[in-house]
C-alpha cells in the first residue's frame, strides 16, 4: 500500500522561501511520475510539478516555472519541493502524489486521474 506523508508546511511573508517534503513507501516500482497538485481557497486542484523516478525529466505549471524546484532525496524516499520568490497566490494547501502508470502526471496534470494522495499540508504567503 503506497503511503504518503508530507511535511508541515508554514507561513512565509511575499519573497520568502519554503520546502515540503513528502516521504513516500510502500511500493515496488522503481519508474514512477511523482509530483505536487495544489488547491488555492476556493478554487480547484492544480498541478505545480512533477518529476520521473526512471530519468530525473521535470515539468512545471507556468505559474511556478523559476521559482519552484521538484527534486528527490540521495535515497530516493523523499520527494521534495523547493518554493523561492513566493507569491501570494501561491498560498494553497498542497499535495504531494504517487503516480504509477503516468496517467496523472505523465507531461500533464490531470487531478482526477491521480490515486495516491498526501494528506495535503498548508502554506500561507503574507504580504
Amino acid at each position: 500500500q503506497v503511503q504518503l506523508e508530507e511535511s508541515e508546511g508554514g507561513s512565509v511573508q511575499v519573497g520568502g522561501s519554503l520546502r515540503l517534503s513528502c516521504r513516500v513507501s510502500g511500493f515496488p516500482w522503481s519508474s514512477v511520475w511523482m509530483g505536487w497538485f495544489r488547491q488555492p481557497p476556493g478554487r480547484e486542484r492544480e498541478g505545480v510539478a512533477a518529476l520521473f523516478t526512471g530519468d530525473g525529466a521535470t515539468f512545471y505549471a507556468d505559474s511556478v516555472k523559476g521559482r519552484f524546484s521538484i527534486s528527490l532525496n540521495d535515497l530516493r524516499n523523499t520527494l521534495l519541493l523547493q518554493m523561492d520568490s513566493l507569491k501570494a497566490d501561491d498560498s494553497a494547501v498542497y499535495y504531494c502524489v504517487v503516480d504509477r502508470t503516468g496517467d496523472c502526471l505523465g507531461w500533464e496534470f490531470r487531478a482526477d486521474r491521480c490515486d495516491n494522495w498526501g494528506q495535503g499540508t498548508q502554506v500561507t504567503v503574507s504580504s
